[in-house]
């Protein structure tokens, strides 16, 4: 379960402490790029965006430079025309979004790519429902290897989770223990699914829509 954030994320950041994790969902143009990224971590920093810098570590996963201190981490995915963006401090979350649409090779994906008893109950569904399943499992699986700082390079079959429609959970991960992993879907928009995913205990998950406008570039 999500609780909502104070629409402006300068009095939001004011509320992260160590128990919470704050999703921001914000509209995502190619052009801007991550400028808009770096005008929200600046906000919750404190400082001017034009002062914020990223460095992306050895599996190409972005963080903040050093130099911002080692306490606020982050994680963004975009699709299409939105993004999300997880915030907090003391761990690293991973998040991930798609946008909902008809996946006619879902099947040849999850055959190649996923555990196979996953594999296997995605094409025991009906073929109505598999898309919506395949994607679930998708940023599921994305948002925990982000966490994990390996990204989907790690491998998508070294973690197995529940099909829908059983609720989503992590099953199994290669060399970890699971019981130190907090997954979860994100309700976004209807259009949209998403999941968030960290090591460690859990936490209280608050989300907001930047308002439009505020994150965009200014003459």
């Amino acid at each position: 379960m999500t609780s909502p954030l104070p629409p402006d994320p300068v009095a939001a950041a004011a509320q992260l402490d160590d128990q919470a994790i704050h999703v921001w969902h914000l509209d995502y143009r190619r052009g801007p790029g991550r400028r808009p990224l770096l005008r929200l971590l600046a906000m919750y920093l404190g400082v001017d965006a034009g002062e914020l810098s990223l460095v992306e570590d050895a599996h190409g996963r972005p963080r903040l430079d050093r130099r911002h201190g080692q306490v606020l981490d982050f994680n963004w995915s975009h699709s299409g025309e939105h993004a999300l963006v997880a915030i907090a401090r003391g761990i690293a979350p991973g998040i991930d979004i798609e946008r909902r649409r008809a996946r006619p090779r879902a099947l040849v994906l999850a055959r190649r790519f996923f555990d196979e008893a996953e594999a296997a109950a995605l094409a025991a569904l009906p073929e109505g429902a598999r898309d919506e399943a395949f994607l679930a499992l998708w940023t599921a699986k994305e948002a925990v290897l982000k966490a994990h700082g390996r990204g989907i390079g790690y491998g998508l079959q070294r973690l197995r989770v529940a099909v829908p429609p059983q609720r989503l959970q992590l099953l199994h991960f290669e060399n970890e223990d699971i019981a130190a992993w907090q997954l979860q879907p994100l309700d976004v928009a209807p259009g949209l699914i998403a999941a968030l995913a960290w090591r460690g205990a859990p936490r209280e998950v608050h989300s907001a829509t930047v308002p439009a406008g505020m994150l965009a570039d200014t003459a």
